[in-house]
């Protein structure tokens, strides 16, 4: 694998010697110092350039980079369409090196400052910049919630809670796998990161898909939520749901307790409701599948 000075070199030199690239940013993890650097970190780049089509046009340009395994241009894609401002290229070299390199045109100079403050300048020909700024993930730091997003966020997971249990009990494991993943779960991991929050402060981030989440709650609390991801069959879904409701009644709770907010009802009403469809539907995994077969 190339050294970061090697990748950066062979950017830079590219960029520096083609004139319709006037500037090089660099975001991402990479800018990050709280995030301990390693192989599998890629180099988010965005050039700004005087004559985008000039480069969509022809992808020859980016075998200076290395030898790719391979690109995707999630704006020239039909299934996947993308909805940035500009162009990416996203690389990954034979060499293991990762880099997704976006072009933009030089009019977003400004407004691209403002959507994210992860942003290093490594090149920037016409001094555009005066103050260039310094790398932080102050936007990424826990929050610390509004009674009303408390509130939001509770009716939220009792409320798709449902629609898991429908999935669960039509036989229908794939839709209440979706409703589990896509937003009770993403609920369950929001209230306890809250509940990390007050107990150590809303002053630093838990990364991207709360990947650093098991550094900060017990090792009891990280086996729990870890159980909850057992879903390959009808029984251990009910499982799961249930741990991660006794799991979100236990973090909501002391959430509302903590910062002295008004704890829902919807907890218990959807909680009764919840034994009632398992008492009424709720079958082994053999009985569901005969079901499914006949």
């Amino acid at each position: 694998m190339r050294s970061e000075k090697q990748v950066y070199d062979t950017i830079l030199t590219y960029a520096k010697a083609d004139e319709r690239v006037r500037m090089v940013t660099l975001e991402g993890s990479r800018t990050n110092t709280n995030i301990p650097p390693d192989d599998f970190q890629d180099y988010d780049i965005t050039f700004f350039v005087t004559d985008m089509q000039s480069f969509i046009g022809d992808d020859r340009w980016l075998d200076v980079f290395g030898e790719r395994l391979i690109l995707q241009k999630p704006e020239d894609m039909e299934l996947f369409p993308a909805a940035e401002k500009g162009f990416s290229y996203l690389m990954l070299f034979a060499d293991d090196v990762k880099i997704d390199l976006s072009l933009l045109p030089l009019e977003f100079i400004d407004e691209y400052f403002t959507w994210d403050k992860l942003v290093k300048l490594l090149l920037d020909k016409d001094n555009r910049i005066a103050q260039p700024p310094v790398p932080t993930d102050i936007d990424y730091h826990l929050q610390k919630p509004t009674e009303r997003s408390f509130d939001d966020c509770c009716n939220e997971f009792w409320n798709t809670a449902t629609y898991v249990v429908k999935g669960l009990c039509r036989r229908e494991i794939l839709f209440a796998i979706d409703h589990m993943n896509d937003i009770v779960r993403k609920e369950l991991l929001r209230m306890i990161s809250w509940l990390v929050g007050i107990e150590q402060g809303f002053h630093f981030s838990l990364g991207k898909n709360y990947k650093f989440l098991q550094r900060y709650i017990p090792e009891e609390l990280w086996k729990r939520l870890m159980s909850t991801y057992h879903m390959d069959s009808y029984s251990h879904m009910w499982e799961s749901l249930e741990q991660s409701m006794t799991l979100f009644r236990e973090a909501s709770a002391e959430v509302a307790r903590r910062l002295g907010y008004q704890y829902p009802p919807y907890d218990e009403k959807i909680s009764n409701y919840v034994i009632r469809q398992k008492a009424k539907y709720g079958v082994d995994d053999n009985d569901a599948a005969k079901r499914e077969r006949g």
